[in-house]
């Protein structure tokens, strides 16, 4: 292979490379930006307790808490959790319907431990 045919080759694949970059840039603007939620969990409390989010939006739900062993379950979407003190708990999951959903520690947290609950709206 002589140097010219070498160069061609060279030129047509960094042609090609800049092309499917390109093609990938313009297929990441398309997607929906993922959304990072912290959520704080405490005797007896979620911080925040409502949470919006937007359907078919992916996120990410990224939980501590502040005292003691939590639990967060979502059931209208299958998602549960254990919340561990010194730990971050995440669920990553995509909205697929709109309303409003409640969500509750399902770990039994000490008196009180029935009004931890919480709604996440999805419009």
């Amino acid at each position: 292979m002589n140097h010219q045919h070498k160069r061609r080759l060279l030129l047509a694949g960094v042609a090609a490379g800049g092309l499917a970059a390109a093609t990938g840039l313009a297929l990441a603007q398309s997607q929906p930006q993922e959304r990072v939620i912290k959520i704080v969990a405490k005797k007896f409390d979620y911080t925040p307790g409502e949470i919006r989010l937007k359907k078919n939006v992916p996120v990410t739900l990224e939980f501590t808490t502040l005292d003691v062993v939590m639990g967060f379950s979502l059931p209208d979407f299958a998602l549960r959790t254990d919340i561990l003190p010194g730990a971050t708990s995440r669920l990553r999951f995509t909205p697929d319907k709109s309303g409003q959903f409640a969500f509750h520690c399902d770990v039994f947290c000490g008196s009180g431990h029935e009004s931890m609950t919480g709604t996440v709206i999805i419009a």
